[in-house]
């Protein structure tokens, strides 16, 4: 397989035009965080699917959605790009250097519940979390317990943050079928979501991502580069 190894906040993705298979993923995903499989593209567009490391599909990723607008970019110089993924579309503006503003659309937040004794806000922004308001150090324990319980027979990803301000929020995250990741796009803006407040810097131990959230539609910016040259796998 084909692909060239993009980062971005310490989510590594790796991305390719050819098909795959979920053995396919499973053997050829190596370290990296996912696999971005481009079905099609034009200057300025193109459709993905987002694979986990398991082989599972994910229904929506701003960082691998961000990755995958820079490196059309890239390719064709297009100053904006739109991302289908299933049915949501993510169109994204480069900022100039590895900057990416995108607009990710609806989220929704559901009403605060508990499992286990841990409470939680349901949102979701295309793809399922459960986050909690907590210590981020939590997370190893909290995570895996969250994602695979029965109260989320599709599992869910997770995070556990905390408001050091007004501006910004620690955090740390478990992505469903990947495990803890260095960031996460739409984590970020299902943190902001569930913690209140239209604006905030996420704080995540791959670095930081803004995400402003206005009339319930979120607006997520970070960086997104290549981290080696294409390579090949088999």
């Amino acid at each position: 397989m084909r692909s060239s190894r993009w980062q971005a906040q310490g989510n590594v993705y790796l991305i390719t035009e050819e098909p795959l298979t979920a053995d396919l993923v499973r053997t050829a995903v190596g370290d990296a965080d996912g696999i971005l499989e481009v079905h099609c593209r034009g200057d300025d567009w193109l459709e993905i699917a987002i694979w986990n490391p398991d082989g599972s599909l994910a229904e929506m990723s701003g960082n691998g959605t961000r990755i995958a607008a820079r490196w059309l970019a890239d390719l064709t110089g297009a100053g904006e790009v739109t991302v289908k993924v299933g049915p949501r579309e993510v169109h994204s503006r480069m900022l100039g250097g590895p900057l990416v503003e995108q607009e990710l659309g609806p989220v929704a937040v559901g009403r605060p519940d508990e499992v286990e004794g841990i409470g939680f806000t349901p949102v979701d922004v295309g793809n399922p979390h459960a986050v909690v308001n907590g210590d981020p150090a939590d997370l190893d324990r909290i995570g895996p317990l969250l994602e695979t319980h029965p109260r989320f027979p599709d599992r869910t990803n997770v995070q556990v943050a905390r408001r050091l301000d007004d501006e910004t929020i620690e955090a740390r995250v478990w992505e469903r079928g990947v495990g803890e990741t260095g960031a996460s796009g739409t984590s970020a803006i299902a943190i902001v979501a569930a913690l209140g407040g239209g604006a905030a810097t996420v704080r995540f131990p791959g670095g930081d991502l803004h995400v402003v959230i206005e009339n319930g539609r979120a607006r997520l910016t970070g960086p997104a580069e290549p981290k080696t040259p294409a390579e090949g796998l088999s």
